[in-house]
């Protein structure tokens, strides 16, 4: 049975693949993908700043599709984590005749408010961090900080967008630290990696991941009722509260809230969740033609 995974980010990659490692290889078919812009895809990102218009969330929902028609996938489980949930989402809003369940972990729409939070109102946690992130941010007057730091990150001079990669990575790492599984330093230690990941995150989060209007996710959810879904959420998350994954749960009746109390933004425990999710999942859907 064809499982597709949705890395987080924007921008994160899939790394060293160990999704793949979450779901018994002997019954599933995991399928992932780097995202257009990072990790194995080409171009990187930052290297091909003239199409960064290019990069949207319709643009990505266009090469899941490519993907599950290059490989003769029919449906599929979609799974996601923290962006790759918003993703996962909005994927399946566009096509749920292609969906057979949903399982995301770290839930989050990508919404203005959620923007809102985690760039500006999380300050209220950490304001020493915060406060200096809102300084290296060099807003213009009336500009957001993400758009500041978006506006940076793209620009022609590369020494500033470098600093403001630095400034993006240390806050992140910050907003994360209550986590049980956080540890000390920078988030990326690869200069590469740091920048593709800020260049990404604020090109999103600047647009609100383009879902706005008649795009956003929670008014449409109940789209897909009759669709399995499993929202799993850590309590602890202070980046991403468990508010969102419980609002969408209050829309769509065919959901599952599974909230871990003492994980934050993902974790072992959650993703054993996971796990269990598409399993039954599975049980639900039974066999789906696929071409491996």
């Amino acid at each position: 049975m064809p499982v597709l995974y949705l890395h987080g980010g924007p921008g994160s990659s899939l790394g060293r693949g160990g999704y793949r490692k979450r779901h018994d290889q002997t019954r599933f078919w995991v399928i992932g993908l780097d995202q257009r812009g990072c990790g194995k895809s080409i171009p990187v990102i930052q290297d091909d700043l003239g199409h960064l218009f290019e990069n949207t969330t319709q643009s990505l929902i266009d090469d899941i599709e490519a993907v599950r028609t290059r490989l003769g996938v029919e449906k599929w489980i979609v799974t996601g984590v923290s962006w790759g949930s918003t993703l996962a989402l909005a994927y399946a809003l566009k096509h749920p005749e292609r969906v057979l369940g949903i399982a995301l972990v770290a839930v989050t729409t990508t919404s203005r408010e959620e923007i809102q939070w985690i760039t500006e109102d999380v300050g209220r946690i950490f304001p020493e961090a915060w406060a200096e992130f809102s300084k290296a941010a060099k807003a213009a007057p009336g500009e957001r900080l993400v758009e500041a730091y978006a506006r940076r990150l793209a620009g022609q001079d590369r020494e500033d967008a470098r600093l403001a990669a630095l400034s993006w990575d240390r806050w992140e790492s910050t907003h994360i630290s209550l986590d049980p599984s956080w540890l000390p330093g920078p988030l990326f230690e690869d200069e590469r990696e740091r920048m593709t990941f800020a260049l990404l995150v604020t090109h999103y989060w600047a647009n609100d991941g383009f879902l706005v209007d008649d795009q956003e996710i929670i008014p449409r959810i109940h789209k897909l009722n009759g669709i399995p879904g499993y929202l799993i959420h850590g309590r602890r998350d202070i980046s991403g509260p468990a508010v969102t994954a419980w609002r969408l749960h209050q829309r769509w009746e065919s959901s599952q809230l599974v909230v871990v109390e003492d994980e934050g933004h993902g974790g072992p425990a959650s993703m054993a969740e996971l796990t269990k999710a598409v399993e039954e999942i599975a049980a639900l859907g039974g066999a789906v033609p696929s071409a491996p």
